[in-house]
């Protein structure tokens, strides 16, 4: 795996920052039309129950679960098996179905989608286990049961997808309120992959082992996209727990590669389980505190690396942590400045099916580099100030002792003057009075918490995120205890 090239000084520019288009691999109008998958048959994609699994035996697996899906327009993939999700996707995908991406099982999100996409169909593990520690899950009646052929095939054919044909739609986090629907199709999933398999130097061949679900679009870029077009090979394991990550990252041959997000590497380091060597770690879902990404580094002997996207728009650019703030886009995709736009829109994403509005305000510099001003809705105004609840919340996480938390905001602090912000942390050992002190030396007095609350556990999701419904809930648990 090569180094990745340190990027440019950060330098202030009025310049839009845009790919080279003569080095884009989307650009011939003859090319209606791209494969399944572009590695060659003897390729490897995923090591599952100590199998390494080719791309002949892959394409020979998708044709037979193709076969058994009913004429549908949506497809459901709720496989927790990295390798069964990888097979849903490429199935309904091959028989022209829009494949929906969520990892919330619960009864009221599946009715959520039921109804917003009637002509659904169900995918899920053959062999239903327990997720994150979770009870068992029993899926609905009707659901169609993934997994690999009993008696393997050497081949099957290798299907061509249409650039323009909407292969996912992603569901954002609910951080901010209701989940909402971001349809990607084949061609900016396709381009979005080989630029990252260039930015990362993947292009020699690397083990992927990952601790995020395959139904976060980071996960499924990484570990579904990733191995069909770039010569990495997937996990298909369990990794939520440090000894199950470490034992998957032993069992690859190499060079191996780590993709997860703060919280999890937080853990990780804490848990101190001894490592293999490691290429690179990846990280995204949350700008990465350099103070951690330097204990990886020296931890690990490894380099930390970050992606930036979201779910509107996948991933579009990656830094070193400890090389500075700016981060450097991915070749295919621009970044312009918007004026005038109704919702306060800063920059356009530009280089997919339609620019997207970018949710953080940026500042543009040379070349195709831009530095991160915050998000526009993670702004909290008090007493004539300003603060990001990013920063305030590396500030929280910062504190010796404190292994999770969250500062949280009040409906009513844009109309009630006297309304101030909330803590929540899991800290064992500590008070809140001592997280209070550790907060009074960083912050200024407007932005401290009324209250800090000790609680068992955060109510994050699979890779970290506090759905604002999960967050209110405990809230209100909260205060019922009170």
């Amino acid at each position: 795996m090569a180094s990745q090239r340190r990027p440019a000084p950060c330098g202030p520019s009025d310049r839009p920052i845009r790919p080279d288009p003569s080095r884009s691999t989307m650009t011939d109008p003859l090319r209606r039309s791209l494969p399944l998958t572009s590695r060659p048959g003897n390729g490897i994609l995923f090591r599952r129950n100590g199998e390494s699994i080719a791309v002949g035996r892959f394409l020979a697996d998708v044709a037979a679960l193709a076969a058994r899906l009913p004429p549908r327009t949506h497809a459901l993939n709720l496989c927790a098996d990295r390798y069964n999700a990888l097979l849903a996707f490429a199935a309904a995908l091959s028989r022209g179905q829009v494949v929906l991406l969520s990892s919330d099982r619960s009864e009221r999100r599946l009715a959520e989608i039921s109804a917003a996409y009637p002509d659904l169909a169900l995918l899920v593990d053959a062999e239903i286990e327990a997720v994150r520690g979770e009870a068992p899950w029993e899926p609905p009646p009707g659901a169609i049961r993934v997994a690999p052929l009993a008696i393997p095939r050497p081949d099957g054919p290798n299907p061509r997808i249409p650039l323009d044909q909407v292969a996912v739609i992603g569901f954002t986090s609910g951080s901010t309120g209701r989940p909402a629907a971001h349809p990607k199709t084949w061609e900016t999933l396709v381009a979005a992959t080989v630029a990252a398999g260039e930015r990362f130097g993947l292009q020699g061949g690397a083990d992927i082992v990952a601790t995020v679900p395959p139904q976060h679009m980071y996960g499924f870029e990484t570990t579904i996209m990733l191995p069909l077009h770039v010569p990495t090979t997937s996990h298909a394991g369990p990794c939520f727990y440090p000894v199950e990550v470490a034992e998957a990252l032993h069992a690859a041959p190499g060079p191996r590669v780590l993709v997860s997000t703060p919280l999890q590497l937080r853990a990780l380091l804490g848990a101190g389980t001894a490592m293999p060597p490691i290429e690179a770690v990846i990280s995204a879902t949350a700008p990465l505190d350099p103070a951690l990404a330097a204990a990886v580094e020296a931890g690990w002997n490894t380099r930390m690396l970050e992606i930036y996207g979201a779910t509107e728009m996948g991933s579009i650019a990656s830094r070193r942590t400890l090389e500075g703030d700016c981060w450097t886009l991915y070749r295919n995709v621009s970044l312009r400045q918007a004026k005038d736009m109704p919702d306060g829109t800063e920059a356009l994403v530009e280089g997919m099916a339609a620019p997207v509005p970018l949710a953080d305000a940026v500042e543009l510099k040379e070349g195709s580099q831009f530095r991160l001003l915050g998000r526009r809705t993670d702004i909290v105004k008090l007493g004539g100030k300003r603060a990001s609840l990013a920063s305030l919340n590396r500030i929280l996480l910062g504190i010796p002792g404190v292994e999770d938390g969250v500062f949280a905001v009040p409906e009513d602090l844009d109309r009630n003057p006297s309304a101030r912000l909330a803590v929540f942390a899991v800290a064992p050992g500590l008070t809140a009075e001592a997280i209070l002190a550790a907060l009074r030396r960083e912050i200024e007095p407007v932005f401290l918490p009324r209250v800090v609350t000790l609680v068992p556990a955060l109510p994050r999701d699979a890779v970290g995120k506090l759905p604002r419904a999960a967050l209110e809930g405990l809230r209100r648990q909260v205060a019922g205890l009170a």
